[in-house]
This record gives structure tokens, sequence and C-alpha cells, in this order.
């Protein structure tokens, strides 16, 4: 990582709080220490964390979409969870209670409106700046909002985006791994959502709920950590279908690192990275502006620690620093500065700017 390639990066989706609750990981800590807290434990992604505060700093990385997460089990659903939404709540707003104690520690700064994103952006740029993380608060799966209208009360608690549905079925929306559309409940939750002026997040959505979520909801949308069907085969990737709706609703698409949503056929447990680089990621991001015809709606939301580690990410990734490739990456494909920088950060600026105008 070279000093002329360093440019600030957005990142638009970290699940900073369950890595820390469920994990038991202290993020205050370097990934390296935290990699020696875990030595010897066996689960997937144990000793391979790649994200700490720390190195969001090293990686220049001044905001991020940061989740709370609970899933609620179903019988239909082939996903584990919760026995029920109020437990679902109860941990997300657990969650929120660490986002909250690093907030009063002035370690993170929840952003919530235009005013202080644009307040953040300018004071994360003067020279010597030394400003809190920036987080907008996002819920991945719905199944913590127990019934629709609470929604209004997640938003007092700096809630800003809301995915319906994760692996599996929610209590609105078939996810990942099935196939089916919206519940009834999630159609009035939609209508919430844009009432309330929530963004809707559609990765995670089966393709009939995606294609459902689209019709019933008027308001902005984004996919925060979503990669490409074309490239990839598999339910969890959107196909180019997808990819221009979104685009044409004025959404932006951010690149994930997970490996089986980078390398065709994957099998979890078994393929190795051996073979996978960053390049694939940029090749994602570059399918996204091909489709677009321009650079405006492609992203970064790397999903990194989300459940896996190095194992499962780009061999030449050995933490969240090494983003900072992407733009020697893109450069090659002949992106312009410009074009790199909106990718990197621009264009998830321009779309909450406009989201919350």
């Amino acid at each position: 990582m070279t000093k002329e390639t360093v440019i600030l990066l957005i990142d638009a989706h970290l699940d900073l709080a369950m890595n820390a609750l469920e994990w038991n990981r202290d993020l205050n800590l370097s990934v390296e220490q935290v990699r020696q807290t875990e030595v010897g434990m066996k689960q997937k992604g144990r000793g391979g964390g790649t994200v700490t505060l720390p190195e969001l700093r090293r990686a220049k990385v001044p905001l991020t979409i940061a989740t709370v997460i609970s899933r609620t089990a179903r019988p239909d659903s082939p996903a584990s969870g919760t026995a029920h939404q109020e437990i679902s709540y109860a941990k997300a707003q657990g969650q929120l209670a660490y986002y909250r104690v690093l907030k009063a520690q002035n370690k993170v700064q929840l952003i919530t409106n235009r005013q202080s994103l644009d307040q953040h952006m300018v004071a994360c740029q003067r020279e010597g700046a030394d400003e809190p993380l920036g987080i907008i608060l996002s819920m991945e799966g719905a199944d913590p909002i127990v019934w629709p209208e609470q929604i209004h009360s997640w938003k007092e608690d700096g809630l800003r985006v809301v995915g319906l549905s994760h692996y599996g079925i929610s209590a609105y929306a078939h996810g990942t791994g099935t196939e089916g559309g919206l519940l009834p409940s999630g159609k009035i939750l939609l209508g919430e959502m844009e009432k309330a002026g929530i963004i809707l997040d559609v990765t995670h959505l089966a393709d009939q709920a995606f294609l459902e979520a689209i019709d019933a909801f008027g308001g902005p949308l984004l996919a925060s950590h979503s990669n490409c069907r074309t490239l990839v085969p598999g339910q969890r990737q959107f196909d180019d279908h997808h990819l221009q709706t979104i685009i044409s609703r004025g959404g932006v698409i951010g690149a994930a690192l997970d490996a089986w949503m980078l390398q065709p056929n994957w099998i979890r447990g078994e393929t190795t990275n051996e073979n996978l680089t960053l390049e694939t990621v940029a090749d994602h991001i570059d399918h996204v502006c091909q489709l677009a015809g321009n650079s405006l709606h492609a992203a970064i939301g790397s999903d990194l620690d989300g459940g896996y580690g190095t194992e499962q990410t780009p061999r030449d990734l050995d933490t969240i620093a090494d983003l900072q490739k992407i733009p020697g990456l893109l450069k090659k494909k002949g992106y312009s500065q410009q074009d790199i920088s909106s990718i990197m950060h621009g264009n998830w600026i321009r779309f909450f700017r406009e989201a919350w105008s």
C-alpha cells in the first residue's frame, strides 16, 4: 500500500457490534492482538479477523454502515435464530448499546442526517484530523422490529437503514437460501419505513421478494453488500436485471469480500482462497459500472468479519487496510482518479446526501 494509492474509503457493511458481543472481540485492540486471543479456537473465522477500530483508522475509513443483527427462527426457514422476535429485539438493542457506549467515549459517532454527514466528512478531511468513526446504523434482517409500527421507535434510536431479511425467512420476507416473496407484514413495514424516511437495503432478498419490495417501496434503496450473479452464479448475488433496477432507482451497490460470492463453485470449509485475489473484487465493481454506463453506482460494502476471516477472503487481503489496493486495480482497468474516488467514498456520500435531502 503506497502513499499515492491511499484514499478515503467508506465501507457500507460491517458487523462491528456482532463481533464484539457474539464473538467477544475487543475492537479497541489491533487485529493482531485480537487474533492472539483466539489462537486454538476451532470456529471458522477465529484467529483470522480483519477489522478493529485501530485498523479502520489505518485503512482510512472515516464512515461505515454498521449493523445490528438478530434473526428469529421460523419453522419453515432453514436458518437458525432466536425463539421469538422479542428476543431478537432485545439482542439488537444490546448491540445498539455497544455503539452507544463507544459514542459516549468519543470512539464513534452516529450519523443520522445530512448535516451530521457533511460535518463529519469535512472534519475527517482536515489535516491531522483525529475524528471518531462515523456510523450509519443499519439492521440486517428486520426480525428485531417486533411489529411494523415499531420502526418509528427504532428511528428515534438512530436506525437509518433496514434490510427485510437475512438468511432464511424473516417475519417480513424471504431471504437468502429460500424462494418466495414478501410476507403480509412486509408490505406494511415497507409503508412504515417510507413514512419514517428509512432507507431500504435490498441485500439478501430472495428474487421474488426483491421484485415485490421494489414495487411496494417508493423511498431510497441500496444494496450494501452484494455481488454480480453474471460473474458468480447463485441466488446470493444479483443478476443484471436486479442491478439495473437498483441503478435506475439511484441506488448504490457495495461489493462484498466473502469468497463464496467471488469465486464460482466455492464450497465452504473445503475450497481455499489460493486462486482468489482482490482483482476479482475489482471485476465485480467494473461489472456494475459497465451496466450503469458510469462509475456512480458502484462502491464497497466489504462484510469483512461477517462470520468468517481471512480463510474466506481474497488471499492478498490480510486486514481491512488492504482494501486500499483496490484503487490501483481500478486504475489498471482504466478508471480515472475521479471514478476511483467516487467508488471508494463519493458514491456513498452522494447517495446519503440525496436520501436525506
